[in-house]
C-alpha cells in the first residue's frame, strides 16, 4: 500500500525506468549503412575539391564540402531524436543536402573542374546515398 511519503519515490522510479527503456531503444547512427557510405563519400569529395582551382576554394569547393558533410551529420543528429517523425525530418534535410551535392557536381562538370568519367562515378555514389535515404525515410513514415 502506498502512503503519501512513498508516492514521490515510486514516481521517480517510474520516470527512471521510462528513461532507461528509451535509452535502450536509442538509434546508433554508426550502424546505418547510409551514414557509413555518406562519411566515405565525403572523404572522396574532399579529395576531389583539392584538385579544383584555387579561386574556387571559397566558392564551389566550400559549398560542396559543406553540403556533403551535412549528409552524414544530419543522419547522426537525427538518430538521437526520440520519434521516427523527428528522425525522418533530419533525414529529409540529409536528402536535401545530397541533392545539393548532386547539383554542385553537375556545375563542376559543366565548367570543366571534373571530367565526365569522374563526374559519372561521383554521380552514381550520391544517387545511391539518395536512394538509401529515401528508403529509410519511407520506412520511418509507415
Amino acid at each position: 500500500m502506498f502512503t503519501l511519503t512513498s508516492t514521490p519515490i515510486v514516481f521517480v522510479i517510474v520516470i527512471v525506468i521510462v528513461i532507461v527503456n528509451k535509452m535502450d531503444k536509442a538509434r546508433n547512427f554508426r550502424n546505418y549503412k547510409v551514414w557509413q557510405e555518406a562519411v566515405d563519400y565525403a572523404s572522396i569529395i574532399y579529395k576531389v575539391t583539392t584538385d579544383m582551382p584555387w579561386f574556387e576554394k571559397k566558392g564551389l569547393c566550400d559549398q560542396l564540402q559543406r553540403a556533403v558533410v551535412s549528409i552524414s551529420s544530419n543522419i547522426a543528429e537525427g538518430s538521437a531524436k526520440p520519434s521516427n517523425a523527428e528522425f525522418a525530418h533530419y533525414l529529409d534535410t540529409a536528402l536535401g543536402s545530397a541533392y545539393e551535392v548532386e547539383t554542385q557536381l553537375l556545375i563542376a562538370n559543366k565548367v570543366g573542374y571534373i571530367d565526365e568519367e569522374k563526374y559519372n562515378e561521383l554521380l552514381n555514389g550520391i544517387v545511391d546515398i539518395e536512394k538509401q535515404l529515401a528508403g529509410l525515410i519511407r520506412s520511418l513514415r509507415q
